[in-house]
């Protein structure tokens, strides 16, 4: 069976950045197959074209520059907050407010976003909204181990990313991601899928 829509494939690969040889973001070995449904829209695009007609025992290197996943770097989304936002019981939350750690927080509409704390100052917070693999081109080089039918139940989850059971993980553990617990977040997940992801690197991008 070759992978198209409707299926499962599990794999076996490693995620860079820069180039095949770079900086590593996930390690899958043959123990850790992970599962994925084709064709649900929930995958990158150029994932699944990269692994599109391929089957069982294939193994595959394709790229997926930065604009075709998450997209560009934007300098407007680091912006600087007011340390009041992150006062409580009338103390600073030093808790939280640590360089790299991502704080989940609200817009004025309501949307849920995730920030990198950059750095701290005095009287403000520098947070940065972009999506941990902004700017990134990813490399992906791997293994087919298998590929399925999918079932009803994987066509038609009552919630999650449309994963194959016993898939990926990411940060929201609703399964779907591309991205360890020690990476920068990386994701197969659609871009269109909200930047909900804390709790540890892992999936980056396919939130609830």
């Amino acid at each position: 069976m070759i992978i198209t829509k409707n299926t499962v494939a599990s794999l076996t690969y490693t995620l860079t950045t820069d180039d095949y040889d770079g900086n590593i973001i996930e390690t899958v070995g043959k123990d850790q197959a992970v599962e994925f449904l084709f064709g649900n829209g929930k995958l990158l695009a150029g994932f699944e074209q990269g692994l599109e007609g391929k089957e069982s025992g294939d193994s595959f290197k394709f790229k997926i520059s930065a604009s075709d996943a998450y997209g560009v770097f934007n300098p407007q989304a680091v912006i600087e907050l007011s340390k009041d936002i992150f006062v409580r019981d009338g103390e600073l939350n030093h808790e939280i407010l640590f360089i790299g750690n991502e704080i989940p927080m609200m817009d004025r509409y309501g949307k849920r976003m995730n920030g990198t704390v950059k750095e701290v100052k005095d009287s403000v917070v520098v947070m940065d909204f972009n999506h941990p693999m902004a700017g990134k081109d990813l490399y992906f080089k791997g293994i087919i181990a298998n590929v399925r039918p999918a079932t009803d139940e994987e066509l038609n989850p009552s919630h999650g990313c449309g994963c194959g059971s016993g898939g990926g993980h990411n940060h929201d553990d609703g399964g779907c991601g591309c991205g360890s617990s020690d990476s920068d977040g990386g994701s197969c997940c659609s871009t269109n899928e909200s930047h909900d992801h804390h709790g540890g690197h892992g999936g980056c991008g396919c939130g609830s």
